[in-house]
């Protein structure tokens, strides 16, 4: 990709020196790091904003799902499971006699 904008900034003198140092010590140009911390950051932007859409649609769909009937109580899961709970158990004992 062609490099043909300039981006200035302003920053304290020690976090740049700190920074042009450890570029240095990473053998790779400041430049080319920054460049990479901004591409990282524009793509967890990205993630975030389509997971956060994501888990929008989830609520909604299950919001419209409880509104028309199709969902079920905590207490109906967990006496449904408690049955194939004892269901299994009773199963077990007989296989085991």
């Amino acid at each position: 990709m062609p490099k043909d904008t300039v981006f200035t900034m302003k920053l304290e003198t020690q976090l740049r020196d700190a920074f042009v140092a450890e570029a240095a010590a990473a053998h790779r140009p400041a430049s080319q790091i920054v460049r990479d911390l901004m591409r990282d950051f524009v793509q967890r932007q990205r993630e975030a904003r389509d997971y956060e859409g994501f888990v929008r649609r989830r609520v909604e769909t299950a919001r419209s799902e409880r509104q028309a009937g199709l969902s079920f109580s905590n207490e109906d899961v967990e006496a449904e499971f408690a049955a194939r709970r004892a269901d299994l158990l009773r199963k077990a004992d007989e296989a085991g006699r």
